[in-house]
């Protein structure tokens, strides 16, 4: 697929986006029924009809993704008509993808788009994850320094900071010091 395509159809998907009062990103389902190749809106509501099937098998609530509307379009006289159309959450238009005819050209694209996307989004909720593991990690290296230099004001030496640190382990969560450096080994792992 050239490179012009793919920019053109990413930035027109992205551009369609609108969002409700509340905040919820969605898109129109005549709007995506022709980025996405489907010229008329009896076939392409077929692959909506997949679409949801999909999304209730998986234990989501269809309304929460597909919500039926009705518009007012302008027609070449210049006159309105109301239409049918739908309000399709991004994960929505994702089972469109997932459910539309993979020789169109658009679908296989909007397929591919989707696959990235869901990628990148594992990728930066990893490292969201690892930084706030290595924050709670500093954290904890901090507050046990400042727990050390506490205990040898008070006593005079550090030899009895192992004996305070068990028992204050043992007080707090029920395990001795032992058992918390296993268990930070394995959240450490990721086991």
């Amino acid at each position: 697929m050239k490179s012009e395509i793919i920019k053109s159809l990413s930035s027109n998907f992205e551009d369609h986006s609108q969002t409700t009062e509340n905040g919820v990103e969605f898109w129109f389902a005549r709007d995506i029924q022709h980025l996405l190749g489907y010229s008329e809106w009896r076939n392409f509501q077929k692959v909506v009809v997949k679409a949801k099937t999909s999304c209730e098998t998986t234990g989501n609530d269809i309304l929460d993704h597909f919500v039926d509307v009705n518009k007012m379009v302008k027609l070449g006289s210049g006159s309105e008509r109301e239409i049918e159309d739908i309000m399709l959450t991004r994960y929505a238009c994702y089972l469109i993808a997932q459910n539309g005819d993979p020789r169109k050209e658009q679908i296989a694209f909007a397929q591919n788009y989707f696959a990235i996307q869901t990628r990148k989004f594992e990728v930066i909720e990893k490292r969201i994850n690892d930084w706030e593991r290595l924050q709670a990690r500093q954290k904890l290296t901090f507050s046990e320094k400042e727990l050390s230099e506490l205990i040898y004001e008070q006593t005079g030496n550090d030899k009895n900071f192992g004996i305070i640190r068990s028992k204050g382990d043992q007080a707090l969560f029920g395990k001795t010091t032992q058992q918390m450096k296993i268990n930070w080994a394995f959240l450490e792992a990721g086991l």
